[in-house]
């Protein structure tokens, strides 16, 4: 719950970052603790995993790192994150990303990672790239952008357990 005034500062509450993330913008505190509050409940799933990605020196809250989809009966997860417009740029995702597939392959039984970033969002890509996930292909105009009527590619990538050791 500390840090929901540092991420409605650094990106919950911009637009960019969240229509990138694909995700609501929330304008208020009460918004954010109230999410906060859902997030820290579904901790009691079993397939629930969700990060804060944090700036130690700083200690804010720059972003989130997460599985949006948990396949347990495949054991794969789709991974996805997000970082503040001031923090884009300086390897933040990348570090992230990695820590969390070290601890994919090192805590739990998953044997696969995967993401997708949309065509348009090429420095996503840079990050699935330095962290290590592998090229897969491109499902063409498969995503649809409302606000503008345009389709856009996704491209994927993943690493599997054997990848990893």
């Amino acid at each position: 719950m500390q840090d929901a005034e540092s991420m409605l500062r650094n990106w919950i509450g911009d637009e960019e970052v969240q229509a990138n993330y694909g995700e609501p913008v929330y304008d208020n505190i009460e918004s954010v603790n109230e999410l906060l509050h859902q997030w820290m409940m579904s901790y009691a799933r079993e397939d629930f995993y969700r990060w804060a990605v944090v700036h130690k020196e700083k200690e804010e809250c720059i972003g989130q790192i997460a599985f949006c989809h948990v396949d347990s009966a495949h054991h794969v997860a789709d991974i996805e994150y997000c970082i503040g417009r001031s923090y884009q740029g300086q390897g933040f995702a990348t570090v992230a990303l990695a820590s969390v597939i070290q601890f994919v392959f090192e805590r739990t039984g998953l044997n696969r990672v995967q993401a997708f970033h949309r065509g348009r969002n090429v420095s996503s890509g840079r990050v699935l790239q330095k962290a290590q996930m592998k090229y897969e292909g491109i499902l063409r105009k498969s995503y649809y952008y409302s606000e503008t009527g345009e389709y856009d590619d996704k491209v994927y990538y993943g690493v599997i357990r054997s990848d990893y050791i």
